[in-house]
């Protein structure tokens, strides 16, 4: 069984992720999808409401798993005997720091880390920035699932 897992924070889910994730589905039998807790920050959506919002919108591809994690990546993956991460990069830019942490992540355990390049459509995107763009009323609906789209809308206006 082929393994790898696509991590990050996920707050929320955008399509570029998404765009990841359903590349790696169609190359590995098995794709984890590591939601990290960070508890020095504060997230505009819990660990749960983001694993399920993501479960959701992953169910079609059957062969996506969603798991929260805390700590080491690397140990994630040695615990679920995952030999590869799958990272999307935008830009010049992520790769500096991408390519560090890709090399620190094998000298510790062998896990490897592969680069996938993100679609032109969404390599300007970030969960950060369609947060900001949707918290000042700006239409988000062509960078984010329908059902991310409604979590957002009435999360923000309950803020």
């Amino acid at each position: 069984m082929r393994r790898a897992v696509c991590p990050g924070s996920f707050d929320p889910i955008t399509n570029g992720h998404l765009d990841i994730i359903a590349r790696a589905s169609r190359l590995y039998d098995e794709v984890y999808v590591a939601v990290m807790i960070n508890k020095s920050k504060k997230g505009l959506f819990e660990i749960e409401e983001r694993i399920d919002l993501i479960r959701r919108v992953t169910a079609e591809y059957g062969n996506v798993r969603v798991e929260a994690f805390h700590g080491l990546l690397v140990d994630f993956c040695k615990q679920r005997d995952i030999p590869a991460i799958v990272k999307g990069l935008r830009a010049v830019s992520d790769f500096d720091y991408e390519l560090q942490m890709a090399q620190m992540n094998n000298g510790l355990s062998g896990v490897e880390t592969l680069f996938v390049p993100t679609n032109p459509t969404y390599s300007f995107l970030s969960s950060s920035l369609v947060k900001e763009v949707a918290a000042w009323g700006g239409d988000v609906s062509h960078l984010v699932p329908a059902e991310v789209l409604t979590a957002l809308t009435e999360r923000l206006r309950k803020d």
